[in-house]
């Protein structure tokens, strides 16, 4: 199994400077993996007591049927992870109110090439380190998998965001979220995060964008851009227009779908 090394946070020690309500309902924060996943936990951390926190795992596939206490209606939590669509989550998720936090898949092949590259990723990546194989050759296996090492592109949005789309999950781009946090004062971030607190159940505090600060610091954020380690500068900013036709071929109408330009 591959190991994500991450430094530790501090958000439960801040989280205890505030006064919470309890949660009435389980809440899950889902998410396409490397579309803001810290991001949205950190915050939505800070407005939940540290004892409502399902803390035991980051709740995945293969181990959701020993977490099923995450989604307790008697015990209400907050909890998070990268749940694909099947009958089993579906089911898992029955009494949740359910986040589904995706991303520009232009954004996401740039962003999951610089963590496969980095040094907090240890699996099976190790060897496309150092320069074995070109920028773009590495685009492109993010795009089109790895034979027995990586899924495609293709099969990671089907499964993890577009077969939950119609259902009773509430979708947020990590843009939107971004844009929010980055102006705090304005109208359209207190609106963001009023209807997102609501979604979860929760009335929106005096104190929220203190709050959101706080949870937002990317410095809390062991997967943050500029907190991997190791030669991740060699990814570009942007995603070369050759790989751009490459994303649209192997999700044709996505980007459309999800709210992007097509």
């Amino acid at each position: 199994m591959p190991r994500i090394l991450a430094r530790p946070d501090n958000i439960n020690e801040m989280n205890g400077r505030y006064a919470h309500q309890p949660l009435q309902h389980p809440v899950f924060l889902n998410s396409v993996p490397k579309c803001g996943t810290h991001l949205i936990r950190n915050i939505m951390r800070m407005f939940v007591a540290v004892d409502q926190h399902y803390q035991e795992t980051f709740i995945q596939f293969p181990i959701l049927s020993d977490h099923l206490a995450a989604f307790s209606i008697n015990a209400p939590r907050l909890s998070w992870g990268h749940l694909l669509y099947s009958d089993d989550s579906a089911i898992a998720l029955q009494k949740s109110r359910h986040l589904l936090m995706v991303r520009d898949p232009y954004d996401w092949v740039l962003a999951r090439a610089r963590f496969f590259l980095s040094d907090n990723f240890q699996g099976q990546m190790e060897h496309l380190k150092g320069g074995a194989v070109s920028v773009n050759e590495v685009l492109n296996m993010m795009i089109f998998g790895i034979m027995g090492k990586s899924p495609t592109i293709s099969e990671i949005f089907q499964h993890n965001a577009l077969a939950w789309m119609g259902t009773k999950v509430r979708i947020i781009r990590m843009e939107d979220l971004v844009t929010a946090v980055s102006d705090l004062d304005g109208e359209e971030s207190a609106r963001f995060f009023d209807e997102l607190l609501s979604f979860c159940g929760i009335s929106t505090p005096s104190d929220w964008q203190d709050r959101v600060r706080v949870g937002s610091d990317r410095k809390q954020s062991g997967t943050a851009r500029e907190n991997l380690a190791g030669n991740t500068g060699v990814i570009p900013d942007e995603l070369p227009e050759v790989q751009k036709r490459l994303v649209d071929h192997m999700l044709p109408g996505v980007r459309a779908l999800l709210g992007y330009d097509s």
